[in-house]
């Protein structure tokens, strides 16, 4: 069970699918939102529109949410993550995660009530909790970083910029 969720309900498993952006700064901090009137921080993205491509998603869903324009093909593929929902009991999410680089500001708009940014060192430590005891966090969140290879190049360092981080 996640804290103020009951996933316990296995009769039916409804799935919510989604894409989600992992936005990283030059220097590895991670971008995460929290959508009003909830308590959870998770990854920018949303439902897929019908007979809209996981990519065209993640893509639409960081301008909504965050006003980041990005083409694309600066968008990279890491996969698809099953995992509990953060906000909503008695489903799965079903993600399709991509990875993007920018140094663009970030602002909250629609749904969005909150973006923050999590350094390396937050990273690492979100890495360690369980993904059933992980508020204010969503799962979802915590299984990438987990098991995300698009950070091992920040993982075992703070860095303060691309070149740094390379060299080590």
């Amino acid at each position: 069970m996640i804290k103020g969720v009951d996933h316990s309900d296995s009769t039916s498993v409804r799935v919510i699918t989604v894409s989600a952006v992992v936005v990283t700064r030059p220097d590895g901090a991670v971008v995460t939102v929290r959508k009003k009137g909830t308590d959870r921080f998770m990854l920018p993205g949303g439902k897929w529109e019908p007979g809209e491509a996981p990519l065209d998603c993640a893509v639409r869903e960081l301008g909504e949410e965050l006003g980041v324009s990005l083409a694309p093909e600066r968008l990279t593929p890491l996969g698809r993550f099953d995992t509990a929902t953060a906000n909503e009991p008695g489903f799965r999410l079903v993600s399709e995660v991509f990875a993007a680089e920018t140094d663009v500001r970030v602002e909250p708009r629609a749904e969005i009530a909150e973006a923050r940014w999590l350094t390396t060192t937050e990273l690492r430590a979100l890495a360690e909790l369980p993904e059933d005891e992980c508020a204010p966090w969503a799962p979802l969140l915590v299984r990438v970083v987990r098991e995300g290879s698009w950070w091992r190049r920040y993982r075992g360092s703070e860095c303060d910029d691309r070149d740094e981080c390379e060299e080590q």
